[in-house]
């Protein structure tokens, strides 16, 4: 059995089970002890009930990775929606807000300057033991990272463009994603069974076609689970221009990318 000190060494974000599992047969009266002594000591910080980050000598527990406590703040968390393209290193804005997906209930709570928010995942594959697919697991920070993939994170941000932080920052943060595999795009966009959805994601491939070698028979496949009739590209009802094959009354700053020109 390792001492204390050596599994803070190897947890920069830990569960209070984790902590127990650790010390063998100690007993839960002697487990808080231990975790109450490390925390007064400033070895340790509480996140919130039940979750720690180790703090090494001379730092200070608010620069543990948030992405670390995020994947830690449910058994099934996954890093989401901007937060996940942001892990990626493709969002054109860094946020303080950490979105995770999650099949528990959860609510949201701060650690230092970052908020965490837990995400239903969307409805028609809510309940799925994979949350709808697109989630790996990525070395990081001396841990592991449970986060979705970009081609998850451009469906979703599409899905439910508040928790991609509105077109623009869509827009930007997509673009700098070089390559998507556009099969796992598609299958996940469908699987949401959304028209808004297909038709948005196929806004997007449709305007980025060269760059993202997207072919005719990848915009058929969303073309045909597009809105029948004319549709806002959002609740906004924000006036535009209607493009097919979308069906979608899109703001012409959207269609011309003059975010610039926005005051």
């Amino acid at each position: 059995m390792s001492t204390s000190e050596e599994f803070f060494q190897t947890h920069a974000v830990f569960t209070h089970e984790e902590y127990a599992h650790s010390r063998g047969s100690a007993s839960p009266r002697t487990i808080d002890s231990l975790l109450r002594k490390h925390v007064a000591s400033g070895r340790v910080a509480r996140v919130r009930r039940g979750l720690y980050v180790s703090v090494p000598a001379g730092t200070s527990a608010e620069v543990v990775d948030p992405f670390l406590v995020a994947t830690q703040a449910a058994p099934d968390a996954a890093v989401s929606h901007h937060a996940s393209l942001q892990f990626h290193g493709r969002t054109y804005s860094v946020w303080n807000q950490v979105t995770f997906l999650t099949q528990h209930a959860a609510r949201p709570f701060s650690f230092g300057p970052i908020e965490y928010v837990p995400i239903r995942p969307p409805a028609p594959v809510a309940d799925r033991a994979d949350m709808g697919g697109g989630i790996e697991l990525v070395p990081s920070a001396g841990g592991r990272v449970r986060v979705c993939t970009c081609e998850r994170a451009m469906v979703d941000v599409l899905h439910t463009p508040a928790l991609g932080g509105g077109w623009e920052e869509i827009w930007r943060s997509l673009e700098m994603v070089e390559f998507f595999d556009l099969d796992a795009v598609i299958s996940y966009a469908l699987s949401l069974d959304s028209r808004a959805t297909a038709a948005r994601v196929g806004l997007f491939l449709s305007q980025h076609r060269e760059r993202l070698f997207v072919e005719d028979v990848h915009l058929a496949r969303l073309a045909a689970r597009a809105p029948s009739q004319a549709r806002y590209l959002d609740s906004t009802r924000e006036p535009g221009r209607l493009v097919h094959p979308w069906n979608l009354i899109v703001p012409e700053r959207v269609l011309s990318q003059s975010w610039e020109e926005v005051v």
